[in-house]
């Protein structure tokens, strides 16, 4: 779901009853053709840039006021970005186009009839079009009570927190003596092999034979055991063949145990069950990361409820070619909400290029509209290639057909995120630390915040040093 409490572009603040309508823009736009936007990602963000020069007023609406470049989320729950670095305010991206207002707030109903968004504090927003493109949650397979143990990254909040529990893990073994006990410490499960849970892998495994190695007296950092587990027979099931050996060949050298063709039973505070070919093994752990599918937001199915709109088995809402819900033809969802087939007949996956791509085709067919043009063609996917980097100068890419690995696809891995950020102050910011990092190894953002010290993550069996270290640390 997307909270409001509006602040208008122009300065003004939404006020009045919960009840009041909300008419958006000054009266001198009053009559132009309302378009309403919910959510701020990639989708949604492409669609309003696109709108930029449409005859109609546009109103954006997210529970956030910035954007989030999701791609990078990794980065931050690994210190090696800070979350400024990665997310951009809304009102500064949009705050050149004069037809574009932003709202802070959280779409909790539809009223189609009205032509209306209720907004979760009772406000209403009308529209004559609308796009959704609210995004998606962790789908942990029905398994919710999973999600407290093993936090995932679609969001920043849980990217600081499993930030908080990679680096409070290290602290809480170096108080150890125990060494059964310091290894379920020093034990990283992350489940999941696709993009995110690769790129997540490697980012721990440099940080634990690289950037820490010299920062504690009474554990190696080194001896950390990083696993990543997946019930598809490879890593990186979604790329091509040779790429998915290239990455796992990677991984490898970087020490990471990879257990593919297993599916997890079992998450809680003690580690992960799983059952394989070999069947059940229990894995102790402290530090368990998801990095597995992903769901349809809640207003999906609010949607499906109100208007009758199609799901599939994850909830997200079957498009039609147009990417309009059958039956409703000024109502469109992008991005990770809507499962529309590409030209192979598969559903296409839940990526930035994906939701960008949907985004601007919306616009271009609500301006079409405007204008009296004829209907555009169905949306078709234009797939430029993956990408997805291991770690240092370890990368794999396959861009229109062609296949890369190592050096080659590491230098268009960051080329083509630095592209992709926004805001051209973050691209520079975020180029240099990358900079330093790789000739470094170091990452400057890995601080433990939120609520709780490391020592409250100990358990009562746990024992913990007391004593200082004596002699000089070890290297």
């Amino acid at each position: 779901m997307i909270t409001l409490v509006a602040v208008r572009l122009n300065g003004r603040t939404l006020a009045g009853a919960a009840s009041d309508t909300f008419s958006g823009m000054p009266d001198t736009v009053a009559d132009k053709h309302r378009v309403v936007i919910l959510g701020g990602g990639f989708g949604g963000l492409a669609a309003a840039q696109t709108l930029k020069s449409a005859p109609a007023q546009v109103t954006l609406i997210d529970r956030r006021n910035f954007h989030l470049f999701q791609p990078l989320m990794y980065q931050v729950a690994t210190g090696s970005l800070s979350p400024g670095e990665i997310a951009a305010p809304l009102r500064s991206i949009l705050n050149r186009q004069q037809n574009t207002e932003v709202l802070l707030g959280e779409a909790a109903d539809i009223d189609p009839a009205a032509r209306q968004i209720i907004l979760a504090d009772g406000s209403r927003v009308p529209y004559d079009s609308l796009v959704v493109a609210t995004g998606s949650h962790s789908f942990y397979f029905g398994r919710d009570e999973w999600r407290e143990q093993a936090p995932s990254l679609k969001g920043l909040e849980e990217a600081l927190l499993v930030r908080h529990k990679i680096f409070a893990a290290f602290e809480a073994a170096e108080r150890l003596t125990d060494a059964r006990a310091r290894a379920a410490w020093l034990t990283f499960v992350i489940v999941g092999a696709g993009a995110t849970g690769v790129e997540l892998a490697g980012a721990l495994a440099e940080i634990a034979h690289q950037t820490l190695r010299h920062d504690f007296h009474h554990i190696h950092s080194q001896d950390a055991r990083i696993v990543l587990i997946d019930g598809a027979p490879r890593v990186l099931p979604t790329f091509p063949e040779d790429l998915s050996e290239k990455a796992r060949h990677s991984l490898d050298k970087m020490r990471v145990e990879i257990r593919t063709g297993v599916n997890v039973v079992d998450i809680d505070a003690d580690g992960v069950a799983f059952a394989g070919p070999d069947g059940r093994e229990h894995l102790p752990s402290k530090t368990v990361l998801w990095a597995g599918g992903i769901a349809a937001s809640g207003f999906a199915h609010t949607l499906a409820v109100r208007l009758g709109a199609p799901t599939d088995n994850r909830g997200r809402i079957k498009v039609s070619p147009d990417l309009t819900i059958p039956g409703h033809p000024k109502i469109f969802i992008v991005g990770d909400l809507a499962t529309a087939n590409g030209p192979d007949g598969r559903p296409l996956p839940g990526l930035a290029p994906v939701a960008m791509q949907q985004g601007r085709y919306v616009s271009k067919v609500i301006a079409d509209r405007l204008r009296g043009r004829p209907a555009a063609a169905p949306f078709r996917y234009l797939n430029k290639g993956d990408l997805a980097v291991i770690g240092r100068a370890a990368a794999v890419a396959d861009i229109f057909g062609l296949h890369l690995w190592g050096w080659p696809a590491w230098w268009v891995w960051v080329l083509v995120h630095l592209m992709y950020l926004v805001e051209f102050q973050s691209r520079i910011v975020v180029f240099v630390h990358w900079a330093f990092q790789y000739l470094t190894f170091s990452h400057g953002a890995r601080l433990i915040t939120g609520t709780g010290a490391p020592e409250d993550t100990l358990e009562s069996g746990d024992e913990p040093r007391s004593a200082a270290p004596k002699g000089k640390p070890r290297s």
